[in-house]
Formats: structure tokens, sequence, C-alpha cells
């Protein structure tokens, strides 16, 4: 079967096309075109019916939530909480990046809790196993990361990071750097890198890439080009590294999309503001306007506890500047694995920073301008329908009291729009200029 970049090249319009035009209000056709382009992905497996998500050039900034077991906890009740409560508070994908448990099995049963397409990081699951089976991560036989690969596509994963612009030349580019301040962050670029080292190989995924993509392709799985030697410290943004492995996962874009597979490019993890235009550009240039998925960008790193803020704050400026995916990050980043409230927390501060950034990509401030009426004319009714998060927002006033009288607490019979209320009627019209 062909893949939607295949059908939309022969101009197929599919059913997954017809829908992200519906839901983005834009002509099918331009859907379609950019889909053939490689600039929109569809991360829909055939293997598993799901929500219909599409992410790229010209459609709204997508949200992506994270979850998953570490080897300190390993809680799968947990975990399907955590993806109901992602899907609930308004993420449009789900990752398992489970490293702890029966991996499979977790996958499994989240997936069936949940509508969202799913992704996950394949080099996890098989390092994870080799630990196990071979009785270190080094000692991994290569065919071992194909047979992962192949699995989870069986079982109906919609996207998948995959390392591949790890090899000789990045790992060289390291070295001549002198390392980092940060050092490595990836799980799975640390433990591939160190398979490299230790087997004296190239990365079989880098090596065999055709391979990888025919794998993908074959279930219609987007191949997200992983970011595994992104800054995981401010001091190391934009670093020779980093740009090394962007080039070669652009190159690696290219390659994917005229096989027919779905392609991103990821990126650049830990980065201050000044810096994030550059890193938007540089990867839309270099990849033909891939689909770009932003991990992060952590604008701080000496906020443990708050770096849902610190993201929110580049999420927002990332968006704004044409990144289309947005990975979320929560207030346990850096100090613990998320808990059910830590990952709404995170879905909730993205979602905001995704429509800060929207405002100003579309060029659309319409709902904002609804709801600065709505808190003029002291209509409560509409400002909760307009509200990101209407329950907290209701949950807010009733119990700050004042809920049934027509102005709130924060400055009870000193409301500026009470005073003020009727007095300007006359001059009051829909054209209302600032």
């Amino acid at each position: 079967m062909s893949s939607q970049v295949e059908k939309a090249v022969k101009n197929e319009i599919t059913e997954e096309i017809r829908q992200v035009a519906d839901d983005e209000a834009l002509p099918v056709e331009s859907v379609l075109r950019r889909v053939a382009e490689g600039h929109i992905v569809i991360p829909n497996n055939k293997n598993r019916k799901t929500n219909v998500v599409g992410i790229g050039k010209g459609l709204k900034t997508k949200i992506n939530a994270s979850i998953g077991t570490s080897t300190s906890i390993a809680d799968v009740e947990m975990e399907i909480k955590k993806a109901q409560i992602a899907e609930e508070a308004g993420a449009d994908t789900l990752m398992d990046l489970s490293v702890g448990g029966d991996i499979a099995d977790i996958r499994r049963r989240v997936m069936d809790s949940i509508s969202l397409p799913v992704g996950t990081v394949p080099l996890y699951e098989a390092f994870a196993l080799a630990i196990d089976k071979y009785g270190a991560a080094i000692d991994m036989p290569e065919e071992f990361l194909f047979d992962i690969i192949e699995q989870q596509c069986e079982e109906g994963v919609s996207f998948m990071a995959i390392h591949c612009g790890i090899n000789r030349m990045t790992i060289e580019r390291l070295r001549n750097q002198n390392y980092r301040f940060g050092g490595l962050v990836s799980k799975g670029g640390s433990y591939l890198t160190a398979w490299m080292l230790h087997n004296n190989k190239e990365n079989p995924l880098y090596e065999h890439f055709d391979r990888v993509a025919a794998i993908l392709k074959k279930h219609d799985v987007v191949l997200s080009l992983g970011n595994g030697f992104r800054a995981g410290a401010i001091g190391d943004s934009t670093d020779r590294v980093q740009i090394q492995e962007l080039i070669i996962n652009c190159e690696l874009a290219d390659t994917g999309r005229k096989m027919g597979c779905q392609m991103m490019v990821e990126g650049p993890g830990h980065i201050p503001i000044d810096e994030i235009e550059a890193n938007i550009i540089v990867q839309k240039r270099m990849s033909n306007e891939a689909p770009f998925y932003m991990l992060g960008p952590i604008t701080t790193d000496i906020a443990p506890g708050y770096d849902h803020v610190t993201a929110a704050i580049g999420q927002a400026i990332s968006s704004s500047f044409g990144a289309d995916f947005l990975c979320y990050v929560t207030p346990a980043e850096h100090v613990g694995l998320p808990y059910p409230e830590d990952v709404r927390e995170g879905v909730i501060t993205a979602r905001i920073a995704a429509h800060v950034g929207d405002m100003v990509k579309f060029k659309d401030k319409s709902r904002d301008l609804a709801m600065s009426k709505a808190r003029r004319d002291l209509k409560w009714k509409e400002q909760f329908e307009l509200a990101i998060t209407p329950d907290q927002a209701r949950d807010v006033r009733s119990k700050r009291g004042g809920a049934d009288e027509e102005h709130c607490t924060m400055c009870g019979e000193f409301c500026a729009s009470k005073i003020l209320k009727g007095m300007f009627d006359a001059e009051l019209t829909e054209g209302c200029k600032a």
C-alpha cells in the first residue's frame, strides 16, 4: 500500500488529508500539495485507528505530551492515567518513552487507553531489552534494532524518533570541541554513542537508513529524525556537534521523503531566546521545510521545578517563528519522573504557548479580541467559553467568592469595567480600533 506522501504525489486526496483540511479550515488542495512536498505530515499508522492530526506548514502548532516509566518507577496504571490526562488536557499526540518494566505491554495498554497518535523512541526498548538479554547495551546485535522498529510499527505506533544523524563524523565533532558543559542528555543518543565507540562501528541507523525508512514507509509511520546530540545546557546551544547532526538529519529528511516516507526533523533542546529564530531558519532552509519538532526549548538552566515555564517562553517564540510541533515540558523536568498532575500542567502550559505563537504566525488575534470585549462588558459566560481552560477559570472564580456578582473579588466594587459600564455605549462598535 502507498504512503500518504506517495498518494499525495499522485494527486490522491486521502480521508486523512481531507480531515486535516477540514480541521484547519484550509482548501484541501493546499493540504494535498504540502503533504506531497513533505511540508506536512500526518502520523496515522495503518495498523491503528487514531485521531487525525496534521503537523507542518500552514497548520496550527501542535502539542506532544511525553510519558513513560523509568527504571526507578514503573507503574503502568499511572502511565495509563497520565496518557488519559494528556488527551483530556488537549495534547495532539503522545509519546511513550518507557524504559522500565514490561515496555511492550505498557505501550500496548497505553495505546488501548487513548485515541491520540502515539510515538516512541525504539532505541529505548532495544537497549533496555539488550541489557536483560545480553548483559550490556553495548553487546546488542545491530539487527536487534531493526527487529524492534518493525515490531513497534506492526503494533500501531504512529511516529518514531530515531537517531539516524549520529555517525562517526558527529562524534568526531564532539571530540574536537572538547565535549560539552552539559554533556549528552539524550538517553538514546548516549547509549548509541557508547555502542558505536565500544564496537568501533558506524551507526547502523545511519549506515542502513534506507532500511529504516522502508520499514516506516510500509506502515506509513512518520520518521522523526532524533536530536540525540541536542544541547542539554544553555552553554552548549547551537554548537558544532548540534549543527553537524542537524545537517545530516536534514539530508536524510530529503532522502526519506523521496523514498515515500513521511519525515520530521527534531531540535534543539536548551537554547537562549536570541538563538531560537536562527535555529528554525536553518532547519527549515536545510530540510526543504520539513516539519520542525521542537524539543523544549528550555531557555534557562536555573529554574528546576518551573521548567514548564522556561520552556513556554521558548515555545511561544518558536511557534511564532514557524516551529510546527512542540514537545511539552513538565514541572518535573530535571528533578524527577512526572506524575499525572505534572502532565496536565505541562500540556496546558504548552497549549498556551502555542496559542501565543500562533497569534503571530497567523496574524490572528480574533479570539483574544473577543475575550477583551467579554471582559469589558462583564460577560462571564462568554469569557469562560473563550478561555483555553474554562473549568479552571470557573473554579478560580467560584472559590474566591462573588461568583454571583457582576464583578470579581480582585477589585470588588472598584471594578473599572463596572464603573464605566454604559457610559461609552454610543462609541462602541464592532470595528473598535486600538
